[in-house]
């Protein structure tokens, strides 16, 4: 009697560039239906801004050619700066969804990716990094409820870093906050005031510090807590 073949395993197909744009142009345009119409419209100057200047040297086609090729960067890139807008937009408001915008620019800095500070009732953060600006400590919430927060936090990371600059960013869209979309460029333009290696060295003493841990009813140790065994069988 012949055993029955062993079923084939299907491999899942390779994905290419192509489908992670056609992924990413179809989350933007569901948002913004009209990014088509810009991508295309950059596309397509930039040929004809690139035929022009080669009409007027005698080489036209060369020269559409090479506008083209530059109006396709360019539509490239007016789709990932709106995929990125739509992506904050949809995380805008969400617990932890400034580390996720600053996971963008780790070149030169070391991000704490758990809170340093938090409210568990109001679902308030601070969120702190290190770089060549000093320490910058990140809130989530509004201002009114965040400041003593972070007025905690600078208490503490000046005991260990003394002399270290401190900057403040709170992000929100009330008055005096700065937007999620605006946050890396409000990151960026920070006045460096440090070497890499004295970020290296205030880093390692923040880390003394650790992060912010929920709240735990005392007497409980979750770390150390056994299941009841004679629960489980019945008494």
């Amino acid at each position: 009697m012949s055993t029955p073949a062993a079923p084939k395993t299907t491999k899942p197909k390779k994905r290419r560039w192509y489908h992670n744009f056609y992924d990413a142009y179809r989350l933007t345009a569901a948002a913004e239906p009209w990014v088509g119409w810009a991508m295309a419209g950059t596309f397509l100057g930039a040929i004809a801004i690139g035929a022009g200047i080669g009409y007027t040297v005698g080489h036209p086609i060369y020269a559409g050619f090479l506008g083209g090729l530059v109006g396709l960067t360019l539509a490239m890139w007016v789709l990932s700066w709106r995929v990125r807008a739509v992506s904050y937009r949809q995380i805008e408001g969400q617990p932890g969804a400034s580390i996720a915008v600053l996971d963008q620019i780790k070149r030169g800095w070391n991000i704490e990716q758990e809170p340093v500070a938090m409210n568990p009732r109001t679902q308030d953060l601070v969120f702190r990094m290190v770089g060549r600006p000093g320490i910058v400590l990140i809130a989530e919430g509004p201002a009114t409820r965040t400041k003593k927060l972070l007025k905690d936090e600078e208490r503490k990371v000046a005991r260990v870093a003394p002399g270290v600059p401190v900057h403040f960013i709170q992000v929100g869209n009330d008055e005096g906050q700065t937007p999620l979309t605006k946050l890396q460029g409000a990151v960026r333009k920070l006045p460096k005031k440090l070497t890499a290696a004295e970020v290296a060295q205030v880093s390692n003493r923040l880390r003394s510090l650790g992060g912010a841990r929920p709240p735990i009813p005392k007497g409980i140790d979750p770390f150390r807590a056994r299941p009841d065994r004679k629960g489980m069988r019945g008494r």
